[in-house]
């Protein structure tokens, strides 16, 4: 088994180029951990609901790198260091866009050749539909994906992943005032008077850690947009058409509502490509904890899957 070691954040400055792309009329911004020789394959990351890139993802992006493998992180417009308006607002099909961005920004750009897709959480959803619309995924890890709470309205089956490729190439997926919930606090302890977007104790603890630091970007506030399209932005839909290797990596006894594990599970039958599947200890948080067991546990798994696959 692939172990890492610590990383001597010492040399951190040292790792990453500061990058920017253009998306959906936005300036996304994040860090390009490159080596100095040959292109390598490189990984795509994201975070999920308001997080930012240094909400221990970065971690995941170093040990990544130090494996032997390029990094494109980045924030989701609205977040962050990137740009958009109106701030802090999450919308499904314009975070799916920015990692078709990213991708061709890579391969213009930087003359990127193998790409993989990593999300976490919300974003980890996000992944397992964006890996089945964009040309040439070689992988996809999708960790603790939101596949959702219940079953999508609509069709999943027949035309719909047409009608869904074509809402991700050119529709106007902006949404309407009444497909506007919030803005609200993303987290909160008091959910009779303050009610959150994330509502479990263990969010509110893990994002009160990592966006409380100094310098994380992060705001406890945030607008969810989900426009009524014909079909959801649902990896349901997608599934059938990842024909790339996936790893997907979800929490035992997870606490979030749209993880459904039943949903995750259907999903996860219906991809057509090699796939992988590792229940991490810990519930959905767990394996954010930097230098935790499930950390560890974490990214030795992912970095193995993408030695064999990359």
């Amino acid at each position: 088994m692939w172990l890492i070691a610590p990383i001597n954040h010492r040399w951190e400055q040292h790792m990453y180029s500061n990058i920017e792309f253009a998306s959906e009329g936005a300036t996304l911004q994040g860090r390009h951990y490159h080596s100095a020789g040959n292109a390598r394959p490189t990984v795509i990351m994201a975070h999920g609901t308001s997080a930012t890139i240094t909400m221990a993802i970065d971690r995941y992006a170093e040990a990544i790198f130090e494996a032997g493998f390029d990094v494109l992180l980045y924030d989701h417009r609205n977040f962050g260091l990137s740009g958009g308006e109106p701030r802090q607002e999450i919308n499904p099909w314009v975070q799916a866009r920015g990692y078709r961005d990213a991708v061709a920004f890579l391969r213009e750009s930087l003359q990127a050749d193998r790409v993989a897709l990593w999300g976490d959480s919300y974003a980890g959803g996000l992944v397992l539909v964006a890996g089945a619309l964009i040309e040439d995924v070689s992988a996809v890890v999708a960790q603790i994906p939101s596949c959702g709470a219940t079953w999508p309205q609509g069709p999943t089956e027949g035309t719909a992943f047409d009608t869904l490729r074509d809402l991700f190439e050119s529709a106007d997926v902006r949404g309407e005032p009444a497909d506007v919930a919030g803005p609200m606090p993303v987290v909160s302890l008091d959910q009779i008077n303050a009610p959150s977007l994330l509502a479990p104790p263990q969010a509110f603890r893990w994002f009160l850690e990592y966006g409380g630091r100094h310098g994380s970007g992060w705001e406890n506030k945030a607008t969810r947009v989900i426009p009524k399209t014909p079909v959801p932005c649902s990896p349901l839909i997608a599934a059938p058409h990842l024909n790339m290797p996936v790893l997907m990596m979800n929490g035992r006894n997870d606490e979030m509502f749209h993880c459904n594990p039943e949903l995750q599970n259907a999903v996860f039958d219906r991809i057509a490509g090699p796939k992988e599947k590792v229940i991490i200890d810990g519930g959905h948080f767990g394996l954010l904890w930097e230098d935790s067991p499930n950390f560890l546990k974490a990214i030795n798994t992912q970095i193995e899957f993408l030695k064999r696959v990359l």
